[in-house]
């Protein structure tokens, strides 16, 4: 599992939040790491002190991708090349669905030209305001096809139909994880997200706000835990073909977690509600047993050691974390 060394790995979305964390960690096994950025929603800066260790950086977006780009012969395509916070996928809908669905056709038919294994980052967003809980990958979800989420939602969905398409008609090996809630150390204060806007509102002693009663629930899974399995899943050969609900099954609610952001940082900042989103799911919590079962998997950063780690990052956010592969 640790040896990466050989392999040529192509990161569509390096630049974002899981991307550059999964660089980083490709790199340190050894792979050789192409990434695909448009910096729609990554960090440029973050991304040039690693620069010098790619051995391409191609600067666009998925959907863009024509003769004109020339890829690398790969190994494996992670593709992460998409806005996951609702702040940036709502800002630009017909932009996020054009890099969800033509981003992957683009990358599958890469995937198919060299031979690569495809890794793709979906998400658990496609079980919508789910009718199981816990979500188990074979829930067909729950989604509004016409709502404010839907241009995030349904493309992911659309995506997963292409890729699997391509798997059953034995065009490509494609593996699905369904990411859930991530979180750690590099997130911006700015990404729209519950614990950036809770960990900055509480850093300044402002009121924590909450969309919502607060009774919604999330389960939140450290990113360096997301990128160890996503690494499985490139290299083994049991997640061909299979979506893999890729989260931390400890389920908490909003408000449990503004609290305990709080507590972690001293702060008696007060706890402010507005309105909840349009179509806001009301549960969230992954089943990980197949993902226990055919990658070895299971999340092992607490809630507390990853805001730990995250609140270390507020005074030096320049590093990103390495998983240490069993």
């Amino acid at each position: 599992m640790k040896n990466w060394s050989g392999k040529s790995v192509l990161v569509a979305g390096g630049a974002g939040f899981i991307g550059r964390h999964l660089v980083t960690t490709l790199l340190e096994a050894g792979a050789t790491v192409h990434v695909v950025d448009n910096y729609a929603t990554g960090e440029e800066a973050s991304m040039k002190a690693l620069c010098a260790r790619f051995v391409s950086h191609l600067t666009t977006q998925t959907d863009d991708i024509s003769e004109n780009h020339v890829l690398p012969p790969t190994d494996v395509i992670f593709n992460l090349a998409s806005p996951a916070s609702p702040r940036h996928y709502q800002a630009d809908p017909i932009g996020t669905w054009k890099s969800n669905v033509l981003g992957a056709f683009h990358l599958l038919d890469h995937a198919q030209n060299c031979g690569a294994s495809f890794v793709q980052a979906s998400t658990s967003e496609v079980y919508g305001d789910p009718l199981h809980h816990p979500q188990v990958e074979t829930d067909w979800g729950n989604v509004n096809p016409v709502g404010p989420r839907a241009c995030y939602d349904e493309s992911k969905r659309a995506a997963e139909t292409l890729l699997m398409d391509a798997w059953r008609t034995g065009q490509s090996d494609i593996r699905i994880a369904r990411i859930f809630n991530t979180y750690g150390t590099g997130m911006t204060a700015g990404d729209g997200r519950a614990i950036p806007n809770f960990m900055s509102q509480a850093k300044a002693g402002q009121p924590l706000t909450i969309y919502g009663d607060g009774s919604q629930t999330r389960s939140l899974c450290y990113v360096s835990d997301t990128v160890d399995a996503l690494m499985r899943m490139g290299l083994m050969d049991a997640a061909k073909g299979e979506v893999i609900n890729v989260g931390n099954p400890v389920e908490m609610t909003i408000l449990q977690i503004a609290e305990t952001v709080n507590a972690h940082f001293g702060s008696r900042s007060k706890i402010v509600f507005e309105p909840r989103p349009v179509d806001d799911p009301t549960r969230r919590c992954p089943d990980i047993g197949k993902a226990k079962r055919l990658l070895g998997w299971s999340p092992i950063v607490s809630f507390a050691e990853g805001l730990t780690r995250m609140a270390e990052d507020v005074r030096q956010p320049t590093e990103v974390e390495r998983v240490v592969l069993p």
